[in-house]
């Protein structure tokens, strides 16, 4: 009898040590620990800042015609940009095939060129058919910004590059405890470079770092484009000076993490 039910048996001590695994898990990896305040963090003060601008305005939606649309498409650029350069990353850490890379005559600059590609061909083949369901359910063409629209490309697929190179060098440091970098790191941004709202709406001390992010000058200026239908060079220009220190910051980044990565023998341990 006893024999029998033992199987259906619930032992606390076993429950209580996978508990602590995951526990140790979680405390190993402070990816991990980030994403559970991120989320609600971001979504907050997005949302917050967002509901101040429409209340301080009793004109907007009759002026901003176009550009919650814009912005969306031009995040989705900036978003899919870093993704589809940290996926392709990622693909060879799932496949354990980083070693092999290594090792072989590709040099890593050449193997940074490669996924900047990627992230080019994954971005066009997701953004081509969602700019053209803009136009159809929405009216809103973004080829119609013209010369604009490869000024604020340029400008976006340079920071998703360079944050997509950080983001590999850490998750070549730290392991794939770290992968989760590649989805959220992003969202931090979208609060901060004010993609549905102008920089006034945060609080003066914020407005600081806001404007120390290259994507910041992209939305602004597209605001004034569809707005005021202004396009401000002079944003573009701070946004690609701003561009060129951060690529070089990340180039510079990666290359420690990939040295420190050897040294500790974490290319040979793809896990977490």
């Amino acid at each position: 009898m006893n024999a029998r039910s033992e199987p259906l048996a619930v032992s606390s001590r076993r429950v209580a040590a996978m508990v602590l695994r995951y526990s140790y898990l979680l405390r190993s990896s402070w990816p991990r620990l980030l994403e559970l305040i991120y989320w609600p963090a971001v979504q907050m003060l997005m949302w917050g800042f967002l509901q101040l601008y429409i209340a301080g305005n009793a004109g907007f939606f009759a002026r901003a015609g176009g550009t919650f649309i814009g912005a969306v498409l031009l995040w989705d650029i900036l978003f899919r940009g870093q993704l589809g350069f940290s996926i392709s990353f990622l693909e060879e850490m799932w496949a354990r095939n980083l070693a092999n890379l290594m090792i072989s005559p590709l040099r890593p600059i050449e193997f940074v060129i490669a996924l900047m590609i990627m992230s080019v061909i994954r971005l066009a083949i997701g953004m081509g058919p969602v700019s053209l369901l803009a136009i159809a359910f929405f009216g809103f063409n973004l080829y119609g910004l013209g010369l604009a629209l490869a000024a604020f490309f340029i400008n976006l697929i340079m920071i998703s590059w360079a944050i997509g190179i950080l983001v590999s060098g850490l998750v070549l440091r730290n392991g794939l405890g770290a992968e989760s970098l590649a989805w959220t790191i992003m969202f931090l941004l979208l609060p901060l470079t004010c993609v549905y709202y102008p920089v006034t709406i945060l609080p003066n001390w914020l407005q600081t770092l806001a404007w120390a992010l290259p994507p910041t000058y992209v939305f602004e200026g597209m605001r004034e484009l569809l707005i005021n239908h202004v396009f401000r060079a002079d944003l573009m220009a701070q946004a690609l000076a701003l561009n060129a220190a951060f690529f070089a910051f990340a180039a510079i980044g990666f290359i420690a993490l990939l040295d420190s990565a050897r040294r500790q023998g974490s290319l040979l341990q793809t896990g977490e």
